[in-house]
């Protein structure tokens, strides 16, 4: 598939919520000029859900913000892009992730382990299927170097989430000029620095806990005291950028700069698997241009 650019709306409700309502909220942004879907992985039918959206929609990339690899097989995605793809064109991007531990060892203890071997094998298994997943439509959610390599030989390129654009930089010089990196952003429409920092941090209080996040952010310079007490200020306003409509095209435009070909936005409010359609339109015609009818 052609490479994304633009900018796209990464969002657990259109994964999780009502079926028909994500589905017209698929068709709206498709309207509004954001050029990607993204949705998240942590259980159920992820296919079900990206054929929904694609449905819904006639040009937009609908992507996976990850497929958890450890909840399908290859050759299960390998088939589902397929048949998916053979319908509704090539607008179906597989974002692949390793997910974290918490999760995965939960009912099964042990799992979860050697990621980066698992990575490698689970691509393996993509390239050996019936109908293979064309490097082109696959991308990794990578954050350390061991993980952009991997990327950057066997896929388009990445997927960061919860990154600076400093972060967007460094994937960039990692990977090249011809990579793909489509970086997410969370954002808070609010100008008020409390109960913006407030709503930023009931999204962050479920990453604070996680190594495969902490561990990057302390590559990148944030300590201990600044994972303490829910957060630092520092470390709220680095991953979630908060204000009005300009702030946020500031931060998605840091992200252009450093190197990102796509930009995908994560409006949060303190509303969970709600869509935020406001703030979606708010913010569509600065961060995507004009508007266009769907």
């Amino acid at each position: 598939m052609e490479p994304i650019t633009g900018t796209g709306v990464w969002a657990a409700s259109l994964r999780y919520g009502d079926p028909g309502s994500s589905a017209d909220a698929a068709a709206e942004l498709q309207g509004l000029g954001y050029t990607a879907a993204w949705m998240p992985d942590v259980g159920g039918d992820v296919f079900a859900a990206v054929e929904t959206l694609l449905r819904a929609t006639t040009s937009m990339t609908i992507a996976t913000g990850i497929l958890n690899l450890w909840m399908h097989t290859p050759q299960e995605t390998a088939a589902e892009h397929a048949r998916l793809t053979a319908v509704y064109g090539q607008r179906f991007l597989v974002g692949i992730g390793v997910s974290h531990a918490r999760l995965i060892d939960h009912d099964n203890p042990g799992r979860y382990n050697k990621p980066l071997t698992a990575m490698a094998d689970f691509l393996d298994g993509l390239d050996a299927a019936p109908t293979p997943l064309a490097t082109d439509d696959r991308l990794l959610a990578a954050l350390g170097p061991k993980m952009l390599e991997l990327a950057g030989s066997r896929t388009a390129g990445t997927h960061p989430y919860l990154v600076t654009p400093e972060h967007t930089a460094g994937a960039r010089a990692a990977l090249g000029p011809k990579a793909l990196v489509a970086s997410e952003q969370a954002v808070v429409l609010d100008s008020d620095p409390l109960t913006a920092r407030e709503t930023a941090r009931l999204h962050l209080a479920t990453y604070i806990g996680l190594p495969n996040y902490t561990n990057n952010w302390k590559r990148i310079g944030f300590t201990d005291d600044d994972l303490a007490n829910g957060g630092s200020d520092r470390l709220v306003d680095a991953f979630v950028v908060w204000g009005d409509e300009q702030a946020i095209l500031d931060r998605v435009q840091a992200h252009r700069d450093a190197g990102a070909d796509h930009v995908c936005i994560q409006v949060l409010t303190t509303e969970r698997l709600v869509h935020p359609l406001e703030q979606w339109r708010a913010l569509a015609p600065v961060l995507v241009g004009d508007v266009h009818p769907a």
